[in-house]
């Protein structure tokens, strides 16, 4: 008799639940090699079978098959007498979806952060970053040596803040402000599209030197004035409003604080701040944002936050919390003014 079998219907199997999860790192290995050869896309609307996609793939027939079996048992893909056909999720995986994760997935299938996880005890003896044991200078660094781990990085960076973005200006008024510094805002696409809705006012677009550089095409405009500089060492520009977005949970509470406090300082008074991130909830069940935050924890050397705790830094920094606002896209906003 099967041990791992021997529980009750219905019942939790402890022995189950352990080996699930100690070998389950095949899942979103196989995950990660379907995006990056393009099975999704080269998978059209009628079943195929492993043998057909092997052929058009360059694949061994015998092991595309059993990667696709193990995905399609966890719900990405649909297996029916011995072809394999898209289902809702598994089309995510498609270059040309309206809301394609294939940039994201391959992104999280980097050497980066596999040989980063693979220390990850080092993070938790130490409360430190894992990577620098295996990425020389960092994440960051890694991205500038690497053109295609880079490519992959801003791919999916860009397709996540597609559908972050709408919810943002779906649950967001930003009318009233004259002036809107985007602080770390990366390629400028949230400023970009709320000065598309706001004729109104202007931004500023303030990130590090060798992120500004990259933008291409440029986006400077007479309402977007583009600045370089680091938020640690270099004054920020002084605006009515200012949004973090996704900033925050890369550092940790010390260096988090100081890019606070950096706002703080730069923000006249009645000056509001949007601090834009996934929040840990308070349900003790499965969570994406509890993953993430090992991420942040081994990768960067930051973490994911509670609502509380992201509050206690805002005091900390000398900004009243008002509201916490659901966009129902991933992200939550946290409204505070200067007090």
């Amino acid at each position: 008799m099967d041990i791992a079998t021997t529980v009750s219907q219905g019942q939790v199997n402890p022995i189950r639940t352990i080996l699930d999860m100690a070998g389950a790192y095949a899942v979103p290995r196989c995950l990660h090699t379907v995006a990056d050869m393009g099975v999704a896309d080269v998978l059209g609307d009628a079943p195929q079978s492993a043998e057909e996609l092997a052929k058009e793939l360059s694949a061994n027939p015998d092991a595309l098959g059993r990667v696709l079996r193990l995905l399609s048992a966890n719900s990405v893909f649909a297996e029916q007498n011995g072809t394999f056909t898209h289902n809702e999720v598994s089309r995510l995986l498609r270059s040309d979806h309206p809301h394609s994760l294939r940039s994201f997935v391959r992104m999280f299938g980097l050497r980066a952060f596999w040989d980063t996880q693979g220390v990850l005890q080092s993070s938790v003896r130490t409360g430190q970053l894992a990577a620098e044991q295996v990425l020389p200078g960092g994440y960051y660094r890694y991205l500038e040596d690497n053109a295609e781990a880079s490519a992959i990085f801003n791919s999916a960076m860009s397709a996540k803040a597609k559908g972050q973005i709408a919810g943002v200006l779906a649950a967001y008024d930003f009318s009233a402000f004259r002036t809107i510094g985007d602080i770390g805002g990366g390629r400028g696409h949230l400023l970009k599209a709320i000065l598309d809705v706001g004729p109104n006012s202007r931004g500023v677009l303030f990130d590090l030197p060798r992120v500004i550089q990259e933008i291409s095409p440029p986006i400077a405009s007479e309402r977007l004035r583009v600045e370089s500089g680091s938020f640690f060492t270099d004054p920020l520009p002084t605006c009515d409003s200012y949004i973090l977005m996704e900033v925050v949970h890369a550092f940790a509470d010390t260096d988090a604080l100081a890019i606070l406090s950096a706002v703080r300082k730069a923000a006249p008074s009645g000056a509001t701040l949007l601090v834009i991130e996934q929040m840990i909830s308070d349900d003790p069940g499965p969570d994406w944002v509890k993953t993430l935050d090992i991420h942040m924890l081994a990768l960067l050397g930051g973490r994911q936050r509670s609502r509380k705790e992201y509050i206690a830094l805002l005091n900390n920094a000398g900004f009243a919390f008002k509201r916490e606002i659901n966009t129902r896209a991933g992200v939550a906003i946290l409204e505070s003014v200067v007090s």
